[in-house]
């Protein structure tokens, strides 16, 4: 053996191997969601936890999925802006 192939590379044990038939799927509900929101308690199957693994299935290079993206922060955003609107029409 006259030294290491150069092909090989360490294996990191931390590193999921996507083919291992243990895992669930990606598409699966709630694998998208963010370690913050899994270590609070939030899943998918909260109206918070369903919206954040929504969020962050969403793929920035996918047109629709922008378009959607935006569509969402106008539905959440206008109440928002018509509370202050409203607030400065009563002063």
């Amino acid at each position: 053996m006259p030294g290491l192939d150069p092909h090989l590379r360490e294996w990191d044990d931390e590193d999921p191997d996507p083919d291992d038939e243990s895992l669930p799927p990606y598409w699966f509900p709630g694998e998208a969601m963010p370690g913050d929101a899994r270590r609070m308690g939030l899943t998918h199957h909260t109206v918070e936890g369903a919206l954040l693994d929504f969020g962050g299935r969403l793929d920035s290079t996918k047109p629709v999925h922008r378009w959607t993206a935006w569509f969402l922060l106008v539905v959440f955003g206008l109440p928002v802006v018509f509370a202050v609107m409203r607030l400065f029409y009563y002063l």
